[in-house]
């Protein structure tokens, strides 16, 4: 019994022992911080931890090398020695107008275009590299396109502050931020001109493939495509698609309104659209995209493209009789995509950058450089693209002005009014400056609050190791970062470290460039997302453009001669004033409103 009681007591104490050093090493693990958290490697780098405290930064194909990538090789040092900084390259294509005058017409326009595209899009990783599952290369972040990809792995899970190791321990308020920062004060137009048909644009573009599957997950999208597939005017599924058609002569369904056509009737195409109960059914409208219904500038847009596919249709069957539905359809389709990726370089981006280059539509341009015709949408894109202070305060049409109850989701706007009266005063409305921050209507504030809290849901990197990635020096200050010292002063109160700044938040606040919609970051990592998904669209590949691809040289012509104000007069009864800026007289006026004149 004696023994007993004695091997008991030391089986007690030697376990008392085990536990009390497992709790010291646990203790002593708790306090070591993972390296990867501050962001050591640089210069594209890869962080790689091994065991607790040690990492090595993989400098492959960097152009640097040494424990950080930070000592640069030969070839590294002369380009940095040589390259001017983005703003003064911003400079030099904005300004110097008799210089461009003459360089456009030479084929130095065709040098610097080559080289403007083909800068921007090796920025962007192909094949795609993490997603918000996984913070390493695998063939899962490779295969999966249901995920949106990454272009920096998320914040590691076990950092001991929210970015990383810099800032506070908890994150701003989003409601405050928005509020504070964010919520307009006074509607800023765009020194631009800037309009409300580029604002409208903007969203119906961009959302046949910003298709967050909320459903699944924020780091999930429905748009399978990742890119330019015109699914938000067929649908992003086959069975929309074929309700959506008219299963003749290649055309999609339509109603007749007033000897206008306009898209479909919910109650005759029973597709899913996201109506409220309060609007009637026969005022809900079938479109490829279920959300166009919301806005009568979307559902103006999708109106303006259903024209002309059915417009395409009938050129191509009367060039193509023996052609059956299903090619007319698939060709036309081709033709729209080409057209959309035209205007959105040749008016939309030329617009938006504010160059003096005249911007050039040509994938041969391309043909002889190593490029990847393949595109995923990076959820960093999706975050930056919500563009939302370029909506008004109020909607000004023929004379009537509509508050956001009166308009959203009223499609008799449209049919009341008519495509032409809609293009002329989204045209002649100035949109607002998207940088900068408080610009936002308090109707969609609740938006950029969202995007904020999505945003650390994917515990996106701080704004400033982005910068580092796109090639930008970091910012050293909040009043370096905002260019006002009261913003600057309110924001260091919060976030702490100005490398602690979220990543949507440092692209609104961020400083404009003198007369510009927005600063120096949203252009130099927004460009190369843009330029990838245009380029990297499988018609701009050597295989496909060309003329039999489009149905012969008229579709090809179709393509390659695309603009915005054809897309509108030649689908309306008469041609109002269409532009992605305000008028001439209404821009030199504000102009000098900005003291610019």
């Amino acid at each position: 019994m004696k023994v007993f009681s004695f091997f008991l007591k030391w089986t007690f104490t030697v376990l008392l022992s085990v536990s009390l050093c497992l709790s010291e090493e646990s203790s002593a693990s708790s306090n070591i911080v993972n390296p990867c958290c501050y962001y050591p490697c640089q210069n594209h780098g890869v962080c790689v931890r091994y065991g607790l405290d040690r990492y090595e930064c993989d400098c492959t194909r960097t152009g640097y090398y040494g424990e950080n990538c930070t000592t640069p090789e030969f070839w590294s040092r002369v380009y940095h020695l040589l390259r001017p900084s983005p703003n003064a390259i911003h400079y030099f294509l904005t300004h110097f107008q008799w210089l461009w005058d003459i360089l456009n017409g030479t084929p130095f326009r065709d040098w610097l275009m080559r080289k403007v595209l083909t800068i921007r899009a090796n920025l962007i990783p192909s094949p795609p590299t993490y997603n918000s599952k996984y913070d390493y290369l695998n063939w899962e972040a490779y295969s999966n396109i249901t995920y949106y990809t990454r272009i920096l792995p998320p914040v590691p899970q076990d950092c001991p502050k929210p970015m990383g190791t810099k800032g506070k321990m908890e994150l701003p308020d989003p409601q405050i931020l928005a509020e504070r920062f964010m919520l307009r004060r006074n509607f800023r137009p765009d020194p631009q001109g800037t309009n409300l048909m580029f604002a409208f644009f903007a969203q119906h573009f961009t959302h046949q493939f910003f298709k967050t599957h909320n459903r699944v997950g924020l780091g999930f999208t429905k748009g399978l495509g990742h890119g330019v597939d015109a699914g938000h005017i067929y649908g992003d599924t086959l069975d929309r698609q074929l309700d959506l058609r008219l299963h003749k002569d290649g055309k999609l369904k339509y109603q007749v309104i007033n000897g206008e056509i306009f898209p479909p009737k919910v109650a005759d195409v029973p597709v899913k659209m996201s109506y409220p109960p309060s609007v009637p059914l026969d005022q809900q409208l079938a479109i490829g995209q279920e959300v166009y219904g919301l806005l009568p500038g979307l559902s103006m847009y999708a109106t303006l493209w259903l024209r002309e596919h059915n417009r395409v249709c009938d050129i191509l069957k009367k060039e193509h009789p023996t052609w059956g539905d299903e090619q007319l359809f698939q060709t036309a389709r081709l033709i729209i995509i080409g057209e959309t990726i035209h205007i959105v370089i040749e008016d939309y981006v030329q617009h938006l950058s504010g160059y003096l280059l005249k911007l050039k539509f040509d994938p041969t341009l391309l043909f002889t450089s190593q490029f990847q015709y393949q595109n995923r949408i990076a959820v960093e894109f999706n975050q930056l693209y919500h563009w939302h202070p370029l909506m008004p305060d109020s909607f000004h049409i023929a004379g009537e002005e509509f508050q956001y109850p009166q308009f959203l989701f009223n499609t008799s706007i449209l049919t009341h009014f008519g495509v032409e009266k809609l293009v002329e005063a989204f045209s002649t409305q100035p949109a607002g400056q998207i940088g900068g921050g408080n610009n936002i209507n308090k109707m969609v504030l609740k938006v950029a609050e969202g995007v904020i809290v999505e945003s650390r849901e994917l515990r996106l990197q701080p704004f400033n190791e982005y910068r580092k990635r796109f090639n930008l020096r970091p910012y050293t200050s909040f009043s370096e970062l905002t260019g006002d010292k009261k913003v600057a002063k309110e924001l260091e109160e919060l976030y702490g470290d100005i490398d602690a700044v979220e990543f949507y938040p440092g692209l609104l606040l961020e400083k404009t460039r003198p007369g510009a919609i927005f600063g120096e970051s949203m252009v130099e990592m927004g460009a190369p997302f843009s330029l990838k998904g245009l380029l990297g669209n499988p018609i701009c590949s050597p295989d496909y453009w060309k003329p039999s691809t489009f149905g012969g040289q008229t579709g090809f012509d179709i393509v390659n001669t695309a603009s915005l104000q054809k897309l509108v007069c030649l689908n309306t009864k008469w041609c109002p004033y269409v532009s992605f800026r305000i008028p001439p007289s209404d821009f030199e006026k504000l102009r000098r409103s900005h003291g610019e004149l």
